[in-house]
């Protein structure tokens, strides 16, 4: 199969709660320059996929509110390769949608599925790893996830669980874990049978949408029925209609765990989801204090491990801090342990509830 029928679906639709209040609902953290490059995390995504599949079978799946932030960080993409939802509902119709879409174009694609928010910090090794998982998702009636080896027992991952291996770096899955807690995480990283689930998947488009038949036939139906749109100018006016409708599911619930045709590619290219301050500190240059200074000025006096995320315009200037995230956006200061940061999305509900949406 050549180049010309290997697809990527960018998802860009979420809302970086746990980035608040840097991240913000109207500039969630997909778009924001977290490292100084002068690229978002988005346009990272993009800079990295476009050596592996033509630039128009690049398709980025967002909420409509982000429509023009997306043409402005992608003024290369044509209209019809932003997929815009009315409604936010998880990633299974997402990617059903993006599916039906792609086989309206192509019924022979495969296509890689991968978040918007995350770092890989060895270009190289993602090429090398998604060219092999390309080839075995085209050879093979396969549902591929990758695998990272875990570093330490996160709780805030899910985990696969690896069986008998098939070729390469290509094993069947034996499970899926989502989120275990900490005594189960330890086990997962003693045993060295599990892998952190990237959540990038790739597959044939045929594969995926016959696992969601088989699956997740609510969905299906759905999209079944406006089948004669995908392609054409009616599918934005049946998607207006019918996605607010569809069930609010992950791929991993509606179809991972469920289907006995999955298989794991184990990688090794650099790879945090970037979910948490904590995720950015670590992969952030520090400082001979071990403070991570996000673009601002700092005067940091008996203070160490912290990350700074501050305006340019405006000094911090801190005695005697140790292990927090100091993140100012404006109308809102964040002060907070690293060690608690697990709470910020209770703060955030906290502030809707108190002053609406203000300060989201």
């Amino acid at each position: 199969m050549t180049d010309n029928h290997r697809y990527c679906v960018i998802m860009c639709g979420g809302i970086g709660s746990r980035f608040w209040p840097y991240s913000r609902t109207d500039r969630p953290k997909q778009f924001i320059d977290f490292f100084g490059t002068g690229r978002s995390l988005l346009q990272m995504s993009y800079d990295r996929i476009s050596p592996l599949v033509p630039k128009e079978n690049i398709i980025i799946v967002t909420n409509s509110h982000y429509a023009p932030l997306v043409k402005e960080q992608l003024p290369e993409l044509n209209d019809d390769q932003i997929l815009l939802e009315p409604a936010r509902r998880n990633t299974a119709p997402c990617i059903a949608w993006a599916a039906y879409h792609i086989a309206a174009r192509d019924p022979q694609a495969s296509m890689i599925v991968t978040p918007s928010d995350h770092l890989i910090t060895r270009d190289a090794e993602f090429e090398k790893s998604i060219r092999l998982g390309f080839n075995f998702v085209e050879k093979h009636d396969a549902l591929l996830t990758l695998g990272i080896k875990p570093t330490r027992p996160e709780t805030g991952y899910g985990y696969i669980q690896i069986g008998q291996p098939v070729e390469d770096d290509v094993l069947k899955v034996k499970t899926f874990t989502e989120k275990p807690d900490l005594d189960l995480a330890k086990v997962f990283v003693e045993s060295g049978e599990f892998f952190w689930n990237s959540g990038i998947f790739l597959w044939s488009v045929k594969s995926i949408l016959e696992a969601l038949h088989n699956y997740a036939p609510d969905l299906t139906s759905t999209f079944d029925h406006g089948l004669a749109a995908f392609g054409t100018p009616e599918e934005n006016a049946f998607i207006q209609r019918e996605f607010p409708g569809c069930v609010n599911i992950s791929i991993d619930y509606a179809v991972m765990e469920r289907a006995s045709n999955v298989y794991v590619e184990c990688v090794d290219f650099g790879w945090s989801d970037l979910g948490t301050w904590s995720a950015l500190y670590e992969n952030s240059p520090k400082n001979r204090d071990s403070n991570v200074v996000q673009n601002c000025q700092v005067l940091a006096y008996n203070s160490s491990g912290n990350i700074f995320a501050v305006p340019g315009n405006k000094l911090v200037v801190v005695n005697g801090l140790h292990d927090y995230v100091v993140a100012d956006a404006g109308d809102v200061l964040l002060v907070c342990p690293k060690s608690e940061e697990q709470h910020i999305k209770q703060y955030v509900n906290d502030v809707k509830l108190s002053y609406k949406d203000k300060y989201l």
